[in-house]
């Protein structure tokens, strides 16, 4: 009987050693270097599943904490799952909610046991542990579920990084005993903060527990992108060659390029879809703010190179017209673009890897990148 979850490398970029890939899921191959568009509560804001498959779609995110709190993880499984409850027959990851509830200071307490938070929507008090994280997924059904994590703030001091990264350990241990559905992967966070000991130890404890894949938390958390990018480059010769490499929050088509070139294997942000609600577009010459008055009378697309439903019909004229307006079309319009842009992109990454080009198409894109429009 074949295995429901396998990751299979199938070219390494002799230019730039950057991977190609495919994770084999129940619900379908996801090709690899991929980005992930992020549907918090079950929902790509502004999108329809229709859309999502029709952009390129190959996976998708949703939130556990929010999912947890509303509608609840019972009334999901009643639905037949998330699959069925929002009508996506594609993969689906869910996150652990260690990074909503890190990111709720003030309003949460962490100890050996959980995190006791309060709901940000009426203030009520929950409790959410490492087998409770494990139980509100399953619950869900998402193909791909994260190990419940504590992520560092940045900056962040020597001691507690250690700390949270230790707690991480040991959470993903109890996750991974808890964790009971052969048909969902479970994938393991390294944290370690921005020092290069912790990060290396927490990537060979995790290697030692076998995961299926494995996410790098508490990066993209208000560091310079440097320290970033440095980050990823000590701990890639201490991640498993053979398992899936998952980059936590971080969306920027820069980071997604540079990401790549350090082994990354999947990302996921919300930024492509929160700023084009604003009326910001991204671009392959980077950000366009659609609002401004220098658009008022551009008849063009929003990037000429762009082949979406958005650039193929519709003038930067036209949008800003509708967002200045508050026609919730214009951020729709803009959400669609900014989502098939950053597919796109992966789309000629993964083809520049199997072309051995990857270097190559790396200088063309900043050859044309501002980065002083970047985000």
């Amino acid at each position: 009987m074949n295995k429901p979850f396998s990751y299979e490398i199938k070219h390494i970029c002799k230019q730039s050693g950057a991977r190609l890939g495919v994770l084999h899921t129940p619900h379908g191959d996801i090709p690899t270097p991929i980005y992930m568009p992020v549907g918090t509560a079950a929902c790509v804001k502004a999108m329809t599943p229709r859309e999502m498959d029709e952009i390129g779609t190959k996976i998708m995110l949703s939130n556990t904490y929010h999912l947890h709190l509303r509608p609840g993880e019972k009334l999901v499984q009643e639905a037949g799952g998330l699959h069925k409850f929002m009508s996506w027959d594609k993969p689906i990851l869910t996150d652990s909610g260690g990074f909503q509830v890190f990111s709720l200071a003030g309003i949460r307490t962490i100890k050996e046991e959980g995190v006791t938070f309060q709901s940000h929507l009426d203030g009520s008090r929950h409790f959410i542990g490492p087998e409770e994280s494990m139980d509100i997924q399953q619950a869900l059904g998402a193909d791909i579920a994260m190990a419940f994590d504590v992520c560092s703030p940045y900056p962040c001091d020597y001691e507690t990084a250690k700390i949270n990264m230790d707690r991480t350990h040991r959470w993903a241990e109890r996750c991974k005993k808890h964790h009971t559905r052969q048909d969902q992967a479970l994938f393991g966070i390294v944290q370690g903060a921005f020092y290069e000991d912790l990060r290396i130890q927490s990537a060979k404890t995790l290697a030692d527990m076998d995961f299926i894949g494995y996410g790098i938390g508490g990066l993209s958390v208000g560091e310079p992108k440097p320290i970033m990018y440095d980050m990823l480059e000590k701990i890639q010769p201490y991640m498993p060659e053979n398992k899936p490499r998952y980059l936590m929050g971080v969306g920027s088509a820069d980071c997604l390029v540079e990401g790549v070139l350090r082994g990354v294997d999947m990302f996921d942000c919300v930024l492509a879809t929160r700023v084009a609600r604003n009326g910001t577009a991204m671009t392959s010459r980077g950000r366009v703010v659609i609002k401004n008055a220098q658009y008022a009378h551009d008849f063009g697309p929003l990037d000429p190179e762009c082949d979406c439903y958005t650039c193929r019909n519709f003038s930067r004229a036209y949008i800003r017209h509708l967002l200045r307006a508050g026609e919730i079309t214009g951020g729709r319009l803009v959400s669609i673009h900014n989502l098939r842009f950053l597919l796109h992109l992966m789309e000629q990454i993964r083809e520049a890897i199997a072309g051995d080009y990857f270097l190559d198409f790396r200088k063309d894109f900043y050859e044309k990148y501002d980065m002083s429009r970047n985000f």
